[in-house]
């Protein structure tokens, strides 16, 4: 079965932090920032809007590019750890919000590599003949799990949401192959400790304590861990696909860090040229980096017909997933 992405969309809220408005509020500066993770800015949500909206405008964009109506949609698979609420699903709120009402919906944690996850996911749906047309999609709002008192982690974080409509067509860019890994054991490096069942009901000590805080532990080690399965992964969809990691033409790696995605490029042999980065504009979005990405390198040009253009992500939990496709 050849299943092909036949529709891109994102969206980005329109405010934007900046590393010198950061300064204000924090003893840091922009220099400091960007020398260390390649972020001039980050989009903000706005109070009261949940990512189900940021959703909303994305895959209506990716609905329009395919050329299809919500009814079409059979399928929503939603890659986040921000959802709007955890009951009912972040995907629920956006298949009403959508219209989609000939579609099952439902939500894919998996941190970072929440797009792939989700991607994965649907493929497996499709393939196996339960669904016929699928929106992916990935959204978060980073900027509420973060501490902005802590500045080795608050500055990372963005807001924003990104979609693909996947379809078994003879048409669009084909998904060759789809990728996911996980290492339970290892989660605990980047841990969201409060509003789980461990921790709730939610108690003055346990907001005292920053538990609704994202807290990432060992930095340095995850650096390098990050590295090592991103460029396994990404090596991992070449080799499968019959390829070699010279023969692709673009890769989107998640935003994670600017050292991290140097890091990748080095350990693949393959130069900064090839890859994609939005993280100055956009710090890091989670699950929502990837296909933000990706639907910018489509509408600016950078993928056009025939590129080979390679997927890859690692993030919490551990998970770390990859996907190539030829457009």
């Amino acid at each position: 079965m050849r299943l092909g992405i036949v529709g891109t969309g994102s969206y980005v809220p329109e405010k934007v932090l900046t590393n010198f408005d950061l300064e204000k509020i924090l003893d840091t500066s922009d220099e400091w920032i960007y020398t260390r993770t390649g972020i001039k800015e980050r989009r903000i949500a706005e109070p009261g809007t949940g990512v189900s909206e940021l959703c909303k405008v994305a895959s209506e964009r990716a609905i329009a590019a395919a050329g299809l109506q919500p009814s079409d949609i059979d399928l929503i698979v939603l890659g986040t750890i921000t959802p709007d609420t955890h009951c009912p699903a972040g995907a629920n709120w956006l298949e009403a919000k959508l219209g989609c009402d000939n579609a099952v919906s439902f939500d894919v944690t998996a941190a970072c590599t929440g797009f792939i996850f989700s991607l994965h996911v649907a493929s497996a749906l499709i393939r196996a003949g339960f669904n016929k047309k699928a929106l992916v999609c990935a959204g978060e709002i980073m900027s509420r799990t973060v501490n902005w008192k802590e500045r080795e982690s608050c500055i990372l974080w963005g807001d924003g949401a990104g979609a693909v409509i996947l379809t078994e067509t003879s048409q669009g860019a084909e998904v060759l192959s789809t990728h996911i890994h996980t290492d339970g054991k290892n989660g605990r490096e980047l841990l969201m400790p409060g509003g789980g069942s461990l921790t709730t009901p939610i108690s003055h000590e346990s907001v005292d304590k920053g538990l609704h805080f994202l807290k990432m532990i060992n930095a340095n080690t995850s650096l390098r861990t990050a590295v090592n399965h991103f460029a396994d992964a990404a090596m991992e969809a070449v080799r499968t696909s019959g390829y070699r990691i010279e023969d692709v033409d673009l890769i989107i790696p998640h935003q994670a860090n600017i050292r991290i995605m140097e890091g990748v490029a080095r350990k693949l042999k393959t130069p900064m040229e090839k890859v994609y980065v939005t993280i100055n504009k956009y710090g890091n979005i989670s699950s929502a980096t990837v296909p933000i990405a990706l639907d910018e390198a489509v509408r600016d040009g950078t993928i056009t017909k025939g590129k080979l253009v390679l997927l890859t992500a690692f993030g919490g939990g551990l998970t770390w997933g990859s996907s190539l496709i030829r457009w």
